[in-house]
């Protein structure tokens, strides 16, 4: 359910809906495909539960992810990205990208001061 926010610019636009405590690690674990709950809570262990739901229902409601839940008990909930939250995947790989050679980077300086 997209709503009209107020936004100062673009970029605070993009910073408030995908760069939450755990919404960039969320929405990049959802890229390849649809997980459950515990499923999210075992590849982002340092989330509490609480946090963990709290991002979850900001991204359903942002329109960036899909939440499906099953009639069954004990109660099954499926977290799959939405359309609209695959038009993020470019900016993930990006941030990816770039905290990988700024990881590097930090490596190559700690070695140059360990010689």
């Amino acid at each position: 359910m997209l709503e009209k926010k107020r936004f100062s610019c673009s970029m605070d636009a993009t910073i408030k809906v995908i760069c939450g405590k755990y919404k960039g690690i969320i929405l990049w674990n959802l890229i390849n495909k649809t997980l459950r709950f515990n499923e999210l809570q075992k590849l982002i262990p340092q989330a509490t539960p609480k946090m963990l739901t709290q991002q979850l229902r900001d991204l359903e409601h942002d329109g960036l992810i899909n939440r499906v839940v099953y009639p069954v008990v004990p109660p099954k909930t499926e977290y799959s990205l939405s359309g609209f939250g695959k038009s993020v995947i470019p900016v993930l790989n990006m941030m990816y990208q770039w905290g990988d050679n700024y990881v590097k980077k930090l490596k190559e300086k700690h070695d140059e001061n360990c010689d």
